[in-house]
Order: structure tokens, then C-alpha cells, then sequence
């Protein structure tokens, strides 16, 4: 009986390279999907690949332009399951920030990035990276919800005292996020 020890040694003498690994499902798709979003990406956004033989790993840096959050850089670690079309990516702020959308641990509340959402705009198959990024994008601009926000704190502080609410970020970009 052969097993697959002897047979990797048979290749070894016959100086054979061994058989390749199958490619996943996930990595046909993230290919075509990378090349399609760094074409797209909005202005305020930078795609970083730590190792680029690990599309389903990175690092998106978004810097807006106006807002509450304007001057910050603000990034963001990006982990796309072996599950993938089927499940959404993992998303979390590495950049200390305050967000109604985003809590102090980095988590983010986009419905998009929900396996299930009630306003059925939650993760579908036919969502892309692309999708993804703009939607972060927008939590710093139209997307900003201050009505079923995941920082509680933040949207109070909001509804109770903008001024406040603003000085405070303000305060969190000077000394987390300024973009240097």
C-alpha cells in the first residue's frame, strides 16, 4: 500500500516537486475580487497587503475628507473566512475612535457585515469586497447611524450634547488618528 509519506519521498529522489495544494474556492474569488476593488476604491481609501500571497488578510486605511472625522486615518483589519462567499469577511478598527457605529474594542456594526440583518440588507453571496469598503467608507459619512448604534455611549453623548459629542472626536483624532 502506498501511503502519502512514501510517495512525497519517492518524489524527493526522483527530485519531483511535490503535488500543489488545491486552491480554494475563496482564493479563485479573491483574485478577481482585489484587482476589481483596488479600481474602485473611493478616494479616502488605501488597501495594504502585509504578505500578498494572503489575499484574504489586509489592512484598509480610510482618511476622510470632511466630517466629524476629518484629519483622522483610520485602519482597519480586514479577514476573509475559508467560508467565504458565503459568509462576510471579519472587519475591526485597529484605530482608537469614537463612533456610534464602531465600539472601543473595534468592532464594527455595518448591517452588510451581518450573516443576517432584518433589513435585508445584511451579507448576500452576490456582495463583494467592494461592497465592504464603501460601506466602511460611509460609516464616516451618509452610513452614520446614530439609531442602532453599536456604542451606545457615543450616540447618547450625540443626542444629549453635539458640541460635546464632536469636541470628543475632535479629541480622538488628535490623539489616535491623525494622519501624519
Amino acid at each position: 500500500m502506498l501511503t502519502l509519506k512514501k510517495k512525497i519521498e519517492q518524489q524527493k529522489v526522483k527530485n519531483e516537486p511535490a503535488p500543489e495544494s488545491r486552491v480554494s474556492v475563496r482564493d479563485k474569488l479573491l483574485v478577481k475580487e482585489v484587482q476589481e476593488m483596488e479600481q474602485t476604491l473611493p478616494k479616502t481609501c488605501r488597501v495594504h497587503f502585509e504578505d500578498p500571497n494572503k489575499l484574504y488578510q489586509f489592512i484598509l486605511t480610510i482618511t476622510p475628507d470632511d466630517g466629524y472625522w476629518h484629519g483622522g486615518k483610520f485602519k482597519f483589519l480586514l479577514q476573509v473566512p475559508e467560508e467565504y462567499n458565503l459568509v462576510p469577511p471579519k472587519v475591526r478598527c485597529a484605530t482608537r475612535i469614537w463612533h456610534p457605529n464602531i465600539n472601543e474594542d473595534g468592532e464594527v456594526c455595518l448591517s452588510l457585515l451581518r450573516q443576517t440583518s432584518m433589513d435585508t440588507m445584511g451579507w448576500a453571496p452576490t456582495r463583494k469586497l467592494k461592497d465592504v469598503i464603501w460601506g466602511l467608507n460611509s460609516l464616516f459619512a451618509d452610513l452614520l447611524n446614530f439609531d442602532d448604534p453599536l456604542n451606545v455611549e457615543a450616540a447618547e453623548h450625540y443626542e444629549r450634547d453635539k458640541d460635546a459629542f464632536i469636541a470628543k472626536v475632535r479629541d480622538y483624532v488628535q490623539r489616535y488618528a491623525a494622519s501624519r
